[in-house]
């Protein structure tokens, strides 16, 4: 039988971030200042490394250390979604892997300068997949904000890193998760580099009852659309 390949519609500009934003002062700098080439993929660069729980171990769990020394400070939080092309066809077994700021507001990097407290049972990172739904569930704490001087006062919302992988390197996609009711949203460029309203709303996760565990934690759902109209919007420079 022979491969179906579906095709797709492709976005409209507005909906996805422009590679150079005024407003975000590092574009300026590292937006390519060349037409871009396309670079055909060759068979190694879409199909390896096989990526499997059993080669990346899953981290479903930020809370807590694999030595078990103690848990993070700061509010627990579950976060969970699904992954789907435009037509809701789900994104099985896909790597998905999360970065953050502690709860004060600092990332466990040496590049890190904030002088907010580090958490020593917090690394701020971890690795889950998708099932065979494209569901995908993992526990953390609610980040905090933190100043990051792209202009005068600036702050950056709660937000969660994304690094999507499908079934080689080059198929990788990056996005942020936000939190409803951030003050902060309306001030942010980079949230804003998203000119369609309707396409940056994507990037706010809800609420979810279903996802909240009873006397333990919240629950927040970030669906994932890849590509398509309603593509979440993902990362460019």
């Amino acid at each position: 039988m022979s491969e179906v390949v579906h095709g797709y519609r492709r976005s409209r500009a507005d909906t996805q971030p422009p590679l150079n934003s005024p407003t975000y002062g590092s574009t300026r700098a590292r937006h390519p200042q060349q037409p871009l080439l396309e670079l055909p993929h060759t068979l190694t660069e879409t199909s390896s490394p096989v990526f499997t729980p059993a080669r990346y171990p899953e981290t479903v769990d930020l809370t807590v250390l694999e030595n078990g020394a103690g848990e993070a400070m700061g509010e627990r939080i579950i976060v969970g979604g699904r992954l789907t092309d435009e037509d809701g066809r789900p994104i099985p077994h896909a790597m998905v892997e999360v970065w953050q700021a502690n709860a004060a507001g600092r990332y466990n990097h040496e590049g890190d300068d904030h002088d907010a407290p580090l958490d020593p049972n917090f690394r701020g990172m971890g690795r889950v997949f998708t099932d065979e739904n494209g569901f995908y569930r993992y526990v953390t704490i609610r980040p905090g904000a933190y100043p990051w001087r792209n202009h005068h006062n600036a702050w950056r919302p709660n937000h969660i890193h994304y690094s999507l992988f499908g079934h080689g390197f080059a198929q990788r996609m990056i996005t942020q998760m936000y939190f409803p009711g951030d003050p902060l949203l309306p001030l942010d460029p980079i949230f804003n580099t998203v000119a369609d309203e309707a396409a940056r709303n994507r990037l706010v996760a809800t609420f979810d009852l279903e996802l909240t565990r009873p006397e333990w934690a919240l629950g927040f759902r970030f669906d994932i659309v890849l590509r398509g109209r309603e593509a979440t919007p993902m990362e460019n420079t």
